[in-house]
């Protein structure tokens, strides 16, 4: 009944996990739109939304619609420019051969392959 929209919220500071209520928002949705930034990628949360995102694609037909925003799709699947870097900051963090940035490449490469609206203003 309805629309209920969640952003992710400046009160989210680093070290922090992200609020299982977000979780289960993504969970109990029916549509889900990622707006893919320059800065997405840079953002753990963000990259834990969208491995959640996908994952509820998969599992039970979550509609997923992704707007790139001043940054194009094979950037985001590839990484390149600026999703390469802060995937290769993740790695210097994480471990290279880390399960959470094996993940978060996983996402973002089925993210990125569906088909989207890309703006360049």
């Amino acid at each position: 009944n309805g629309f209920s929209t969640y952003i992710d919220s400046e009160e989210l500071r680093k070290g922090e996990q992200i609020s299982p209520a977000l979780m289960t928002a993504i969970r109990e949705s029916r549509i889900a739109i990622i707006i893919f930034s320059k800065d997405y990628a840079s953002s753990p949360w963000c990259l834990e939304e969208v491995v959640k995102i996908i994952e509820c694609k998969e599992q039970r037909d979550l509609m997923v619609f992704p707007v790139f925003y001043k940054v194009k799709p094979c950037e985001v699947r590839t990484p390149r420019e600026s999703y390469r870097e802060a995937m290769a900051k993740h790695e210097d963090k994480f471990g290279k051969n880390s399960e959470k940035v094996k993940r978060w490449k996983k996402a973002l490469f089925d993210a990125g392959s569906l088909l989207g609206w890309h703006f360049t203003d």
